[in-house]
């Protein structure tokens, strides 16, 4: 498959692909032509001698050192060299192919002064399929993700570690491997490369992605407890919602009632005494609707970042004109990744509560911990303590990241938006949250074989089938890790994301 980048007009399904696999990347031919355009506006600044900050002058507090014409190649260089500062364990390759994409989307938009040259090294390079290895701490979220772009930059000079075909290697050798020159960047480049909010939004494209099939995964858990727990439709009736008049609410209802539709175990319970459900039952589309609208609010942000143009200085290339901003601070990032953790939480928090009732016979009419002969077996007893432990660490994990600021470079960057930790947390949270979900779907499907002679519905009969060919029933006390990890990589792989890809801004897993 070939992606062909038009600058500024990416969308969240074509970035969701690149996600889930990788593919050969190529421009737009109208690109080229902005390319070469804000090249020529460096190098007349360079011919005429001006003085211009990131061209040839030093960075940040630095700004007002003037460099050489000879020196600037050097500039660019050590400029790689100093700021690959990042620590930790690298960034997967899901991520880094999402920042090689809005790199180049961002660079190819007549702002940012590189060569054509160098985007076709670039080009080269991410589609010999090098992963540069990038650590994953190191950047506060402004100024642009500098160190671990900077890594990044590295692996195309030649310098640091890459991986090819999932083998580590130092980058030299790897560029070898792949018949390919170690990159040299001229003036400009090197800053261009560095700042620039790529990684943070990455970061959190994946903690979109993976939060919209745990949102997804999330529906259908609820709708199968719901039936395991003989609970009500009547909450999901849209008149409800639309009095009510919230989008994600009015918009996530009608599924429960299209999985639920035909169940017999529903229609075995239509006139029993029970008045009310939990909360967790009967208020899922309240709660998994402000979920939706945070979801949908931070893809809205995420997408605009995605094809934006986040470095500095900018070249405009209709008079000439090089003016330095602060496009690379990342609070939008911030604030967007705050969101997706709050959804993120709240999901797996409700999840976990309609777990709850499932081991509780008090509550359930099922028997206690989901298990025959219960006390010689334990059941899902400690499947609950696992999610409840989960929610509870995603509860932490979800305090803003965004209030958070420390200042560096000497006081000149003074404000930061620490985005690329907040999207990079993302990533352990969805992880639990998808746990959560995952125990849930098994425990429905436990108490819904519970439920016989009476079946659920058509739909969720599908989900139960797809469950029971990876975790069979319970029978008796067996090994049980196994199986919780087996339904978070259903979760994680989007399994049951088509019952929602009509409502999710990307649509969906692939």
């Amino acid at each position: 498959m070939t992606f062909v980048i038009k600058p500024g007009e990416m969308t969240l399904s074509k970035l969701r692909e690149i996600y889930r696999a990788p593919c050969d990347i190529s421009l737009a031919p109208g690109a080229w032509d902005m390319i070469r355009a804000a090249r020529k506006v460096v190098d007349d600044i360079t011919d005429q001698g001006k003085t211009v900050y990131g061209i040839n002058t030093g960075f940040g507090l630095l700004a007002q050192t003037s460099i050489p014409d000879d020196q600037l190649t050097k500039l660019q260089t050590n400029l790689v060299l100093s700021h690959s500062t990042g620590v930790g364990t690298p960034l997967p390759d899901d991520v880094v192919r999402l920042i090689y994409v809005l790199k180049i989307s961002s660079l190819a938009q007549g702002h940012s002064g590189i060569r054509a040259s160098t985007m076709e090294a670039f080009l080269s390079f991410v589609n010999a399929g090098l992963i540069a290895e990038i650590p994953e701490k190191g950047s506060v979220g402004a100024s642009g993700d500098l160190a671990p772009l900077a890594h990044m930059t590295c692996a195309l000079m030649g310098e640091g570690f890459v991986r090819l075909k999932g083998k580590r290697m130092p980058a030299k050798q790897g560029l070898k491997k792949a018949g390919l020159k170690a990159h040299k960047l001229s003036s400009k480049e090197g800053l261009a490369f560095l700042n620039g909010t790529q990684v943070s939004t990455a970061l959190a494209l994946k903690g979109l992605f993976q939060t919209e099939d745990i949102f997804a995964a999330a529906v259908v858990a609820g709708s199968m407890s719901i039936d395991a727990l003989m609970g009500s439709v009547a909450p999901f009736d849209p008149r409800i919602h639309m009095a009510r008049g919230q989008p994600g609410q009015i918009d996530v209802a009608p599924l429960y009632l299209e999985l639920m539709a035909g169940s017999d175990i529903n229609k075995s319970h239509e006139d029993c005494e029970k008045v009310q459900d939990p909360y967790s039952l009967r208020c899922q589309p309240q709660v998994m609707g402000a979920c939706l609208d945070l979801i949908r609010n931070a893809a809205t942000t995420l997408l605009i970042e995605a094809n934006a143009v986040t470095d500095n200085p900018l070249i405009f290339i209709d008079n000439g004109d090089v003016i330095s901003g602060g496009n690379f601070h990342a609070e939008p990032v911030a604030f967007a990744a705050d969101m997706l953790a709050m959804a993120v939480c709240e999901i797996a928090s409700i999840s976990e509560r309609r777990l709850s009732i499932m081991v509780d016979p008090k509550m359930s009419d099922l028997p206690p911990f989901l298990v025959k002969n219960s006390g010689v077996n334990s059941g899902f007893m400690i499947a609950q303590v696992s999610a409840a432990a989960l929610v509870s660490e995603n509860k932490t994990m979800a305090h803003p990241s965004s209030v958070d600021s420390i200042p560096t470079s000497a006081n000149q960057e003074d404000h930061v938006s620490m985005a690329t930790y907040g999207a990079r947390r993302l990533t352990e949270m969805c992880f639990n949250g998808a746990t959560v979900i995952g125990i849930e779907l098994l425990a429905a499907a436990q108490g819904i074989d519970f439920r016989a002679p009476h079946r659920t519905s058509a739909k969720l009969s599908i989900v139960h089938k797809k469950i029971r060919s990876t975790v069979p029933h319970y029978t008796e006390d067996r090994y049980f890790a196994p199986d919780l990890e087996n339904a978070t990589k259903m979760v994680l792989a989007g399994d049951f994301s088509e019952h929602a890809v009509k409502i999710l801004p990307s649509g969906g897993a692939l």
